[in-house]
């Protein structure tokens, strides 16, 4: 019975050398094979398929190494998978024997640590088995890896391993030198391309289909999501994006000192971040916002050909990985070459944006411009002109103004001809018109010379307002508005409709300060209506300039509308700019009465958006033009408020939900205020601290949301670790300290059932 087993054996082994024969002779045709290829695609497809076929297997896959993006890649695969497949260079089996360098046999992969699945669940490929080795230069540097999937009807066996082996030291040095020269060959396609771009952008005028084109490249060249052009507007100090690339076409505005963009653009410097919600710079808020999700970020400064920074050029989430510095150098070479283009074509759209305004300005607005010539023949005039004086441009044109006025207004065409023959300028406030259907017109008339370029005078312009309506109203409106508010009523043509109280949507704003009374009774009477004065002054200054109305004063309280008289889509955003601006300048002016040994005023704002009755109150000889409701009295109480959560700026929710710019906002609690029934949230604003005003001001917010949470689902230990961790990062957190009064006061007296985390306010 063992003579059969000795031959059986005996052929296995005849076998075996037989194949190990036939193996070395196919391995000695490997180099002159491949000798005969002419692309580097062909000599994957060859290794491959050899290999493959060589040791029997299903599938076999070279991936190659891409140092820039620390990346293994192969182009060509066996079987049905005929797509690029790009891994970390550490990531699964592969990864594991280029780090290594060690060749690996694995007959149990779902169950090795190693084995990445992801692959097989993209493809839907199923491995049962693999065979790796490492593929090594003459420097013994690795380059990749040679895999080999599922050995049919067998599983792999060290002599497989040599088997790769061989094929990969022979075609190690093969794939070194074309995969060099593609990459060199690759980097003069990109050089071409780079430089074809580039002069096709720079002849560019439009600034809108700049951006685009720019945008378009750069998100194309570092293979990324989404990228974005900043440029600086020098009027605002504001950094402005016409396009984003996944953003669709609307303008982005910020501070050009604000998040990553601002501090690039500030500092001249590039900034790299692979992990964007690790940078205390990047602000989330956009994210929220719009829905996406920021992973990494590349952000490099765009100068012009003087150094000056003229904006900012931004990369948002590389595909397969983080920015490398081979992006790095060539978006910030990119933005060098294209920098004078988009200047140019900033300048261009200013320039034409100047023409269109003036054009459109001349057309849309309420006042009439008529033009003359040298000789005295009517030029132009515009829309409101014919509307004005009742004639018509078309008929008209070309001909002596003198005749077109008639003898009622001979007064004004000798001033006319005055002006245009002296070079002079003249005012004429409340002056009577007659139009050409006889008709009498008040008006303001300003005169004023056309100059050519060379000097000399060619006409003269006749800007017309007429002030016929604005009289029979103004005596009504003065009774109760100051004149600036009078004036925009009147030029928007609304001041009758508004002499009558009508419902509108208004965010209110309501400030105090604190502690008044002591500081009256130590300053005394005349020092306290100075310091109220001053303080005023610059209240009212930054409700002004933020496009707000001042109410009234209360004593040492003022209360401000936003969107009334006139309405605002972007009221709640003005209303939140002008609080963030009193405290901002609030600081700087205690910091001189601080060097003048004068007590610091310390004060609260409050503010919410609300449907609120506007109009005027009074008597038939002194009105007052005020608002009234419930969204009122709720702006105060959120200024009391203030005092209970250590805070300067609470919002309500529903001014909250309106805002259009992105704010720092931390939500403060869920309050039913006294006289109300129904729980409100409330947010405090943050945007005017800075590290010496609120330190360590992200961790502390982070740990008080969390402490929010647990305690809004009654886990008050865990709500107090959570407030503890905000304090320990900052021991001054009135909030935090507050909730861990409360958090122990409910574990003695639990909530009711049904409590969803409001509290009832005792104090207005």
């Amino acid at each position: 019975m063992k003579a059969p087993a000795v031959k059986t054996k005996s052929k296995k082994i005849s076998r075996e050398s037989a194949r190990k024969s036939d193996l070395n002779t196919k391995k000695v045709d490997i180099a002159s094979d491949l000798s005969r290829l002419g692309s580097f695609d062909e000599i994957l497809e060859y290794l491959i398929t050899h290999v493959t076929t060589t040791i029997e297997a299903e599938r076999g896959s070279l991936f190659l190494h891409d140092p820039a993006a620390h990346q293994l890649y192969t182009r060509v695969a066996l079987g049905n998978l005929s797509r690029e497949i790009r891994i970390d260079e550490q990531s699964g089996i592969a990864g594991w024997v280029f780090k290594n360098g060690e060749p690996v046999i694995v007959n149990d992969p779902y169950n090795d640590e190693r084995f990445n699945q992801e692959v097989d669940e993209r493809t839907g490929f199923t491995t049962d088995s693999i065979a790796c080795v490492p593929i090594f230069t003459f420097g013994e540097t690795p380059i990749g890896v040679l895999q080999v999937l599922n050995k049919q009807d067998a599983k792999f066996s060290e002599d497989d391993i040599d088997a790769i082996k061989l094929v990969a030291s022979q075609c190690a040095s093969t794939l070194n030198t074309y995969a060099l020269t593609e990459r060199m060959e690759a980097q003069k396609r990109r050089e071409a391309e780079f430089m074809t771009l580039v002069s096709k952008l720079t002849t560019e005028l439009d600034l809108s289909r700049l951006l685009n084109h720019v945008v378009d490249a750069a998100t194309e060249m570092l293979n990324c999501e989404r990228a974005t052009v900043f440029l600086n507007d020098e009027k605002t100090d504001e950094l402005f994006s016409m396009v984003g690339a996944g953003l669709g076409a609307f303008e982005i505005r910020l501070p050009n000192s604000a998040g990553i963009s601002g501090a690039v653009f500030q500092s001249g410097e590039n900034v790299n971040i692979p992990h964007a919600y690790a940078d205390l710079r990047f602000n989330p808020g956009f994210d929220k916002q719009t829905g996406f999700f920021t992973r990494s970020v590349l952000c490099v400064p765009i100068l012009n050909k003087h150094g000056k920074r003229i904006g900012v050029t931004q990369a948002l989430n590389k595909i397969g990985g983080p920015f490398t510095e081979e992006d790095e150098n060539r978006i910030q070479a990119f933005t060098a070459q294209i920098s004078v283009g988009l200047e140019n074509a900033k300048m261009f759209n200013d320039m034409q944006a100047v023409k269109n305004y003036n054009e459109a300005m001349l057309q849309s607005m309420s006042n009439g411009v008529i033009t003359v010539d040298e000789t005295g023949n009517l030029k132009s005039l515009n829309k409101s002109a014919e509307d004005i004086i009742k004639i018509g441009a078309e008929d008209n044109l070309g001909k002596p103004l003198a005749e077109i006025l008639g003898e009622k207004n001979e007064w004004l065409v000798k001033e006319i001809t005055k002006v245009r023959e002296t070079g002079s300028t003249e005012n004429l406030e409340d002056a009577d018109l007659y139009t050409g259907q006889g008709e009498l017109v008040s008006a303001n008339i300003a005169l004023q010379p056309m100059i050519s370029g060379e000097g000399e005078t060619i006409g003269a312009l006749m800007l017309v307002e007429d002030i016929s309506s604005e009289k029979r109203v103004r005596s009504t409106m003065s009774r109760y508005m100051d004149p600036q508010l009078a004036n925009q009523l009147l030029e928007e043509g609304d001041g009758q409709a508004m002499l009558g109280g009508q419902a509108a949507e208004a965010t209110v704003l309501f400030t105090d300060i604190r502690s008044f009374t002591t500081i009256a009774e130590s300053l005394g009477p005349q020092a306290t209506v100075s310091m109220l004065n001053e303080y005023f002054e610059i209240m009212v200054a930054c409700i002004s300039d933020a496009g707000g109305m001042l109410d009234k004063f209360i004593g040492d309280a003022l209360m401000a509308g936003f969107g009334v008289p006139l309405p605002s889509d972007d009221a709640p955003d003005a209303a939140v700019k002008s609080a963030i601006s009193m405290i901002s300048q609030l600081r700087d002016w205690n910091a001189g009465r601080l060097a003048a040994d004068k007590p610091a005023i310390n004060m609260g704002v409050g503010v919410n958006t609300d449907n609120v009755v506007t109009g005027n109150i009074g008597s038939s000889k002194r009105m007052d033009f005020t608002m009234i409701g419930d969204g009122v009295n709720l702006a105060a109480r959120l200024e009391g408020s203030c005092k209970t959560y250590g805070a300067q700026i609470i919002i309500s929710e529903f001014t909250q939900s309106k805002l259009k710019g992105i704010y720092a906002l931390r939500e403060l609690d869920r309050i039913v205020v006294k006289g109300k029934t129904e729980p409100v949230s409330i947010f405090e604003v943050l945007d005017f601290h800075d590290d010496e005003t609120f330190p360590a001001r992200m961790d502390v917010v982070g740990h008080f949301l969390e402490g929010l949470n647990h305690y809004r689902s009654t886990n008050f230990d865990d709500a107090i670790k959570s407030f503890s961790a905000a304090l320990a990062a900052n021991d001054s957190d009135v909030p935090s300290q507050l909730y861990i009064e409360r958090c122990n006061l409910f574990k003695e007296s639990p909530p009711p059932a049904g409590w969803s985390g409001e509290w009832v306010m005792t104090e207005k």
